[in-house]
């Protein structure tokens, strides 16, 4: 079959797909793995928004960084990656990465330690983090994907981008039910944002017009433990 992506369900809540000819893992924690690559990717970890709404006086729990940082290493364990691509908004803000607390700070330099790491810049990080080791590209290419932050307005076969958040929301027995999710319409793949504190924005809503063909696409939503794909007519603005 001649398509850029392909689904099938995988041991342990997953869904595995295929994104020109590159075999991919869709985990329930958010991330993505490149069986064959062992790269690992997340998107939108949003490091430190907690105290960047603080300097702009609206409180939050200060405890973003600290969930983003285990539910990471929880998958790093998991997959045991030689690579590891941010797709951008690692940080919430351009000072975030030196506002870190040192203690986060150790525990990011023990996940990064012998292992290739890629921080994409996005439009809340423009710059490489300060004090941070690892690589800063605004988009790299491997192999035939392209990643980058934001997707491009143009069609892009193999592109994995992040930025739009993704969620989709379903009802059951007139109940429904929103959470945050991959999507693809067999030609690109946006991830859904990892950060403890980013949300979702609906898949059908205005800021994804033009993105897909909607009737192509899937969303593989997050549940407790598992990925669901669910296919357009399942879908509920």
């Amino acid at each position: 079959m001649n398509v850029a992506l392909q689904t099938t369900k995988t041991a342990h809540g997953t869904a595995q797909i295929a994104i020109a000819g590159h075999r991919a893992v869709c985990d329930p924690s958010g991330a993505l793995y490149l069986e064959d690559d062992r790269i690992l990717i997340v998107s939108d970890l949003h490091f430190e928004k907690g105290s960047s709404f603080a300097r702009r006086g609206m409180m939050l729990p200060p405890y973003d960084t600290a969930s983003t940082l285990a539910a990471l290493a929880k998958v790093i364990v998991r997959y045991q990656p030689a690579s590891v691509i941010s797709l951008g908004d690692s940080f919430h803000d351009g000072q975030a990465a030196a506002r870190l607390p040192a203690l986060y700070a150790a525990e990011l330099a023990v996940l990064m330690a012998r292992r290739e790491w890629i921080w994409i810049t996005g439009n809340h990080d423009p710059d490489h983090p300060a004090d941070l080791p690892g690589e800063t590209f605004t988009e790299l290419a491997v192999g035939n994907l392209v990643f980058r932050h934001e997707p491009s307005k143009q069609a892009c076969r193999g592109e994995i981008a992040g930025h739009l958040h993704p969620a989709a929301k379903v009802v059951r027995r007139g109940q429904a039910v929103q959470r945050r999710c991959f999507v693809s319409d067999h030609s690109r793949l946006i991830m859904p944002a990892f950060g403890a504190y980013t949300g979702g924005m609906n898949i059908l809503s205005r800021a994804f017009h033009g993105l897909f063909d909607v009737q192509a696409i899937t969303a593989y939503m997050l549940g407790h433990g598992r990925v669901y794909p669910m296919v357009s007519k399942a879908l509920y603005l």
